[in-house]
């Protein structure tokens, strides 16, 4: 079964850096917009954690994903706690935000679902006929640095509300050549009136990146200019220097 479309245990699983993360997306919105940001635009939304927390903050938020299964979990969110948001089941290939935003963000590795060349390439134009001119893209992902082990593993639980999901990583293959890699998860959670876990696996497939091959693939995009770039402790005061020996990276993105 697809994980994503359990985005109640998927969503719990990453939470624990939303405020982290949302704080990013006013921070960066401050320090490089010259106008008030009101309108934001989330593609691949998942769950929508980050939806739900920055609608109540303020913000009007329009996001896609994908999964009818998360868009509809994330409208539910939205409404129960009484906000709105437009969440829609869309192709972020072929996305359209009308008024245009003020700022977008895809964070903790979604665009490494555009698995070609051509794809995150139509994915970047469409957010440009999305996004004002002096507006943001802000795109979070794991770069893959030449010397980085291909064999990662990772495990990590999150509990809350009477409910418990652990989380395993694997890569499962890792090829430059084609620069695909396959991510295993295996996600099991369990609640408080469950006698016996839900577990769900799958594999998801990535595009692999190093700092030069994304710095490439932005120049066949002249609507936005890379303006800075951070790691995933997302310290705005901290702009990094972009190399390829960088792992966790945030690339801050401007509509020019």
């Amino acid at each position: 079964m697809n994980c994503y479309d359990w985005p109640q245990y998927w969503d719990l699983a990453f939470d624990d850096d939303t405020h982290l993360e949302a704080d990013f997306v006013e921070a960066a919105s401050r320090k490089y917009c010259s106008f008030p940001v009101k309108r934001l635009l989330e593609p691949g939304c998942g769950g929508g954690r980050l939806v739900l927390e920055l609608a109540r903050r303020g913000y009007d938020v329009s996001a896609c994903d994908l999964s009818a299964a998360a868009v509809d979990y994330a409208r539910a969110r939205v409404a129960a706690a009484n906000l709105t948001a437009d969440v829609a089941v869309h192709d972020m290939r072929q996305l359209s935000c009308d008024p245009k935003a003020d700022v977008a963000y895809c964070l903790v590795n979604t665009f490494r679902h555009l698995l070609t060349e051509e794809d995150a390439a139509q994915h970047l134009h469409a957010v440009a006929q999305s996004v004002r001119t002096g507006g943001l893209y802000l795109i979070g992902m794991h770069l893959l640095p030449p010397d980085a082990d291909e064999e990662d593993n990772e495990e990590w639980s999150v509990s809350r509300d009477g409910m418990t999901v652990t989380m395993q990583l694997d890569v499962a293959n890792c090829d430059r050549t084609t620069r695909l890699e396959t991510l295993k998860f295996r996600m099991e959670a369990v609640t408080a009136n469950s006698d016996s876990p839900q577990c769900f696996e799958t594999d998801y497939q990535m595009r692999i990146y190093r700092a030069h091959q994304f710095e490439e693939l932005i120049k066949r995009v002249p609507a936005f200019e890379l303006i800075d770039v951070y790691d995933f402790w997302y310290d705005i005061e901290e702009p990094l220097r972009l190399s390829d020996e960088m792992g966790d990276t945030v690339f801050v993105l401007r509509r020019s």
